[in-house]
């Protein structure tokens, strides 16, 4: 899915499907935790582009929040460990577990006249699981997508996002969101310490 924001309010700005679910989590700033039900889950499943909209899905149950939390966790930490040299093993036997089973099946059918996605059978979690899993390893073997990992400098974010951008100096997982909040926040800076001359007032 293309970065933007999604049902709910989501966003998905970090350029990988993998980085967007270690996005869901809570963080040291206080962020909700996003997938703490079922329903929240589906809806994430399908803002991201995972599961094609219009897709029934009944069988998420309450098992499926956890094991998507689970590798979320396995993510977060490798994608914070491997930049920085540092091992986390377990978190790498997590993830290979999930991405060696097989992802979703896709298929084109035939809607109003145009061809539209559509899962070739029911969503399954073990899918599920393993395209975000894959995606996590295609990032951490990949040495020029994993050169790009920047964390946002935002004061009240630090989402992991990939740095595409011409020069590498992009600062921020969202220039609209968290470099538009910045940018309010030198303006108000500079005005408060340059409030500039007092007005005159004619007696």
């Amino acid at each position: 899915m293309a970065a933007g924001t999604g049902e709910q309010g989501r966003r998905f700005d970090s350029g990988r499907i993998c980085l967007d679910l270690v996005a869901t989590g809570p963080g040291p700033l206080g962020d909700r935790e996003q997938l703490d039900s079922p329903a929240r889950l589906a809806d994430w499943l399908v803002a991201t582009g995972l599961v094609p909209r219009g897709t029934p899905l009944t069988v998420v149950d309450e098992t499926w929040p956890a094991r998507f939390r689970r590798l979320r966790a396995c993510v977060d930490r490798l994608t914070t460990a491997e930049p920085a040299g540092r091992a986390a093993d377990s978190a790498l036997a997590g993830l290979n577990a999930l991405a060696a089973g097989p992802p979703p099946g896709l298929r084109a059918v035939r809607e109003d006249g145009v061809l539209v996605r559509v899962l070739s059978e029911g969503p399954d979690c073990e899918t599920l699981l393993a395209a975000v899993a894959r995606d996590a390893v295609e990032l951490l073997t990949d040495p020029v997508a994993r050169s790009r990992l920047r964390r946002c400098e935002g004061e009240t974010c630090g989402r992991l996002y990939l740095d595409t951008s011409r020069g590498r100096r992009r600062r921020w997982c969202s220039s609209d969101v968290c470099g538009n909040r910045e940018r309010v926040a030198r303006h108000r800076r500079r005005l408060k310490d340059d409030p500039g001359p007092p007005l005159e007032i004619d007696a």
